[in-house]
């Protein structure tokens, strides 16, 4: 089943209670779903939902893709499918194929997005997409795997940097503190706690 706009009411409800400093910025959201827009919709203005995968590596490092269009580097993450079922999955979906690392090779920190970005994207002439928003769903994951074959045509290269290169201030912190938890979790349990694997569509 494709993802609805009630199971994106759960999950911005659920971020809310996490993080309710943040319930003005997403507000507009909440306010095109019950004005019945699509936001599974690339095709929706004035903004549709994205996904984003905020992957961290075994050495806390987090990748970073370089955006063929965009020519920036960026957090691997794009539109939402038809296949979708969930934000979680569209996101793993999006790493999966722009990194070429293998989902069972990732796990995912939370069924939470630790980070809800709303930003604006230029206008696309050439897709004939006006000006509009993104409303980025961020999901943290872990790793132990290196990144594979990159999907060339949309991402020309990839890296690992440190936390304290993230330019987002509210983001940054977000992810120093949640590895900071869970490092702690795991001196008590004695191994890193992970969540169950993500299903992809169609498995």
């Amino acid at each position: 089943m494709p993802i609805t706009a009630d199971h994106i009411r759960a999950t911005l409800a659920a971020y809310v209670d996490q993080h309710p400093e943040d319930k003005h910025e997403i507000d507009v959201v909440h306010g095109l779903i019950d004005d019945g827009d699509d936001l599974t919709s690339r095709k929706t203005s004035p903004g549709h939902a994205t996904a984003g995968a905020i992957l961290v590596g075994h050495d806390g490092r987090v990748l970073h893709i370089h955006h063929n269009v965009t020519n920036l580097w960026l957090l691997p993450g794009g539109h939402l499918e038809p296949s979708d079922e969930t934000l979680l999955q569209a996101s793993g979906r999006e790493l999966t194929e722009e990194t070429g690392i293998p989902p069972h090779l990732v796990t995912p920190h939370s069924e939470v997005p630790l980070h809800v970005d709303v930003h604006p994207i230029d206008a696309n002439p050439a897709k004939d997409e006006p000006a509009h928003q993104h409303f980025d769903f961020r999901f943290l994951f872990r790793t132990t795997a290196d990144v594979g074959d990159l999907q060339t045509e949309e991402v020309s290269d990839a890296a690992w940097r440190n936390v304290d290169e993230i330019t987002d201030p509210k983001l940054r912190d977000r992810i120093a503190t949640a590895l900071l938890d869970a490092d702690s979790d795991a001196a008590m349990n004695g191994q890193l706690p992970l969540a169950d694997p993500w299903p992809l569509a169609g498995e």
